[in-house]
């Protein structure tokens, strides 16, 4: 959780706060990431994707998946495996999509 927060509050005005099941990061009121545990015991963090990104992911299949909800929203098994500069990549761009553009243009996005 301590990777998370450093990598998600180290953007402007996004902060990190209790959710109604583990925690999220917000940059005012729209929400960046969400991560919480499953009852299978495994972390689970969702996200934003560019519309377009949505459907790789869901094709990828594990460790990623589509969230119910949100057309632009999927999600990450939290595991051994995880690939933290990758995830750091798709969080940098969550927080872009979400972020007012006066924000989003203070952060380096990485490269398509």
């Amino acid at each position: 959780m301590r990777r998370l927060s450093g990598v998600l509050t180290s953007f402007p005005e996004c902060v990190e706060e209790d959710a109604w099941v583990g925690v999220r990061w917000r940059v005012g009121s729209a929400t960046v990431a969400h991560v919480f545990g499953g009852e299978d015991g495994l972390f689970r963090i969702t996200f934003r994707a560019e519309p377009g990104e949505v459907m790789a992911f869901e094709k990828l299949g594990d460790p990623y998946f589509k969230v119910g909800w949100g057309s632009d929203s999927v999600g990450l098994l939290l595991d051994e495996g995880t690939d933290w500069e990758e995830l750091t990549e798709l969080l940098t761009d969550s927080y872009c999509i979400q972020a007012p553009e006066r924000l989003a243009v203070r952060v380096a996005r990485p490269a398509p």
